[in-house]
């Protein structure tokens, strides 16, 4: 018994080593598609995006990154940054693990912002999985040491959702639907948050770019105007004339 106690304990975040059809988030409810038309200026043709509110993308849409509350992005900052993980990955795991909804439980239990399981909850001293910061500080944390152990973001975040020993068993991210699911959802939140910061830092420095300093100005010649005029003869020549 005591034995069996143990390996609870030492089970991941999600603890969900066994095949399954759906992605975790969080949420029961199914994701719900947003349409949107717009004009292609290339083309000149209509153009339909798909989003999906909530849940899985599907494949080959584009990837909604929903603005964190201010409360909750101070949060992930301050834990990232004290653990060493990049806060995109973190909220790219929150969007997945539960869409910011700060009461989600999952059918398996877990609790929370990053979907924390009782066990794991204890085994990290949480008081409460249901505080952003206790939540959050905790997952982070969590996810820090699988990132250690496995030198590998994708089994890290497999490790995450399906546990350690799943990841150890198989020695790469388990074949299991969600897993699979799982990482690759997250991969992808990552990967438009680092493509969507990258675009705004160079959008900073080109606005913070300073000007050219007046004495490095390069000058502009400046000719004298050309006017016509006939002589006697009716010839037509060119003069100069000063401003």
């Amino acid at each position: 018994m005591l034995a069996l106690i143990a390996i609870l304990i030492a089970s991941p975040v999600s603890a969900a080593e066994r095949p399954s059809s759906l992605l975790r988030t969080g949420a029961a409810e199914p994701a719900g598609k947003i349409s949107s038309v717009r004009v292609d200026r290339r083309t000149g043709k209509l153009v339909r995006n798909v989003f999906i509110s909530g849940g899985t993308a599907a494949a080959g849409s584009p990837i909604r990154i929903p603005a964190p509350p201010a409360r909750i992005a101070e949060i992930v900052e301050q834990s990232a940054r004290s653990h060493g993980v990049d806060p995109l990955l973190v909220h790219s795991v929150i969007q997945v693990e539960s869409n910011y909804n700060l009461h989600a439980v999952s059918s398996k239990g877990a609790e929370g912002l990053m979907q924390l399981m009782p066990g794991t909850s204890r085994q990290l001293r949480v008081g409460n999985s249901f505080d952003p910061a206790q939540n959050i500080e905790a997952g982070v944390r969590y996810l820090k040491q699988l990132q250690e152990t496995y030198k590998d973001d994708r089994l890290a975040l497999a490790a995450y959702n399906a546990g350690p020993g799943a990841v150890d068993r198989f020695h790469q991210v388990p074949p299991y639907v969600e897993t699979r699911n799982y990482v690759e959802q997250v991969a992808k939140r990552y990967r438009a948050a680092k493509n969507a910061a990258g675009g705004r830092k160079e959008q900073e420095a080109t606005e913070q770019a300073s000007p050219v300093p007046a004495s490095q100005e390069v000058p502009v010649e400046r000719y004298p105007k050309l006017e016509q005029f006939l002589d006697q003869d009716g010839k037509l020549y060119l003069r100069t004339v000063q401003p």
